[in-house]
């Protein structure tokens, strides 16, 4: 199997890098400058000219914010704001690495789906009682004032051991800073909103495991990305 050199490789690298930061860039700018939802950002050239970065490296820092749901681009008319990061995001991760942490959710789309997919099919009676047993602790720390991001680390980690497949505990051990970051905040942003976020974040899981313990395997992998695609919803306003 062939491999691309070394060099074209460290250029991508290092490509992948400054669109990190040009993320960060535009992130902050959004801010320093109160940007709010509907508002146009500055061109790809303008962008490029005042991070001193090329328009193709600002050009993926947009397609991955718009993925994040931070910006969306409007053909023949630019990028646009459409959600600001919650205030309280930035507590729970340095801003530097806000484009590395929420990138972590495409991940998790495919690794966390197909994981609740397998559990439905290959869990055991033990598994699925260590699944339940880690569900009813999330509830029971998300009703109180504590942190909760630990019960929630477990119930999904539990799902991932219920495929019989270690490679899936393995990579989602990987990314537990990442993870563990994003519990954290979308629990404390939840907290500072209406009780019915701190409700739909309870009824999100409790899908995820009834599909699990049904069998539906498609209902469980579904029910896995949609909780994952309003968790990322939730770190913005």
């Amino acid at each position: 199997m062939s491999t691309a050199p070394s060099g074209v490789s460290d250029v991508r690298l290092g490509e992948g890098r400054l669109a990190d930061r040009a993320y960060t860039s535009i992130v902050e700018l959004i801010d320093v400058d109160k940007l709010q939802a509907g508002d146009r950002l500055p061109s790809e050239a303008r962008l490029a000219m005042m991070f001193g970065m090329s328009r193709t490296v600002i050009r993926e820092a947009l397609v991955r914010l718009a993925s994040d749901g931070i910006t969306e681009a409007r053909r023949g008319a630019g990028s646009f704001v459409k959600r600001r990061p919650s205030e309280r995001l930035v507590q729970h991760m340095p801003m530097a690495e806000l484009s590395f942490t929420l990138g972590s959710y495409e991940v998790r789309f495919v690794l966390e789906a197909e994981a609740a997919r397998l559990a439905a099919i290959r869990r055991s009676p033990e598994q699925m009682a260590v699944i339940e047993q880690a569900l009813e602790r999330l509830r029971a720390a998300l009703l109180s004032t504590a942190p909760a991001h630990d019960e929630d680390m477990e119930l999904h980690r539990a799902i991932a051991l219920a495929t019989a497949n270690s490679a899936f505990v393995s990579t989602f051990d990987q990314m537990h800073m990442e993870v563990d970051r994003i519990m954290r905040a979308g629990v404390d942003i939840s907290r500072s909103r209406p009780p019915e976020a701190i409700a739909a974040m309870m009824v999100e899981h409790e899908h995820i495991v009834d599909a699990i313990r049904a069998g539906d395997a498609d209902g469980a992998a579904l029910a896995m990305r949609w909780h994952l695609s309003q968790g990322r919803k939730r770190l913005m306003p």
